[in-house]
């Protein structure tokens, strides 16, 4: 493991290499990786990277994302086949058909989507941004795509506009239940839940906590709290971990991980470094069309 490590560092130099990792990918890529964040602080990142190689360790819309927001560099994915099913649960024939009926509607479509659907919306969000960018919007009526529900968490807070709902979801996030908490709050009656908003309201009422991946990270590392349950894949744990080496953390349900961010090992990133395989390729157009939405984001949540 240190020989690979070391392997990947030189890899790093000699080919003027950035590692981003997302939180949710093994702890042991997050240790090697030069950037850890969620999908907005990551697409940041890999705008303004001054390497001409990204290494994108997370899944398929994200190094996407990366390539489309800086078109002149190279973007490999450690594995080109680790996917995000909620990328796909919206269609463009539904998009037209709101617009067709919503004369000022915004299409607001969630990062966790593919360059398609980014093409045909007026602005990304991530669960980190995505209240302050709705409240930002002049428009009324809101198109939340993919995931219905971050969209619903949105329109609990944003009260003043009407939102048009997607039938999507987080596989993961969707089965954290009711069940779930009691059956973990009598584990440990102490912790604060902290969970992701892409969980069903149903799990969203009982939180102390609710936010994206590094919101739950810094409330965290915030609070006078010893014990938390956490409500989002467990790879966010090895940053709480590391950040909060007196506290305790422990999964909402035990064991439940998201497939494709762990397809993502060290073996992975060090072979597509060597042989420069997983190169993400976006069409000038669809990269000139998607990027907007993208920049649009970057540009509100300022």
């Amino acid at each position: 493991m240190t020989d690979i490590k070391s392997r990947i560092e030189s890899l790093k130099k000699e080919k003027n290499a950035v590692i981003l990792a997302h939180y949710y990918v093994p702890g042991e890529v997050q240790e090697i990786a030069d950037y850890i964040g969620d999908s907005f602080y990551l697409s940041k990142i890999a705008k303004d990277a001054e390497q001409d190689t990204i290494v994108f360790c997370g899944v398929s819309f994200m190094g996407e994302s990366a390539k489309i927001l800086s078109p002149g560099k190279q973007v490999l994915m450690p594995d080109i086949t680790a996917g995000c099913p909620m990328a796909y649960m919206a269609q463009v024939e539904k998009i037209e058909e709101v617009r067709r009926k919503y004369d000022d509607v915004a299409v607001v479509c969630y990062i966790n989507s593919t360059g398609e659907l980014k093409k045909h919306s007026d602005v990304c969000v991530t669960s980190a941004n995505a209240m302050k960018i709705v409240q930002a919007l002049p428009n009324k009526n809101i198109y939340f795509i993919p995931d219905e529900n971050l969209g619903r968490y949105v329109a609990s807070k944003v009260t003043d506009k009407h939102f048009i709902f997607n039938d999507g979801f987080c596989p993961l996030h969707k089965e954290f239940s009711k069940t779930d908490i009691e059956k973990v709050r009598k584990a440990y009656p102490g912790a604060l839940l902290l969970v992701h908003p892409e969980c069903r309201m149903e799990v969203l009422e009982d939180a102390d906590y609710i936010g994206s991946t590094s919101g739950i990270i810094e409330y965290a590392s915030e609070s006078d709290a010893k014990e938390f349950i956490i409500g989002t894949e467990p790879g966010v744990m090895y940053e709480l971990e590391r950040r909060n080496p007196g506290k305790k953390f422990y999964p909402l349900v035990e064991g439940k991980v998201c497939p494709d961010m762990k397809k993502i090992t060290l073996e992975k990133v060090l072979k597509c470094m060597e042989e420069g395989t997983g190169v993400v390729e976006v069409t000038e157009e669809l990269r000139n069309s998607a990027n907007a939405s993208l920049d649009r984001m970057l540009e509100l949540a300022r």
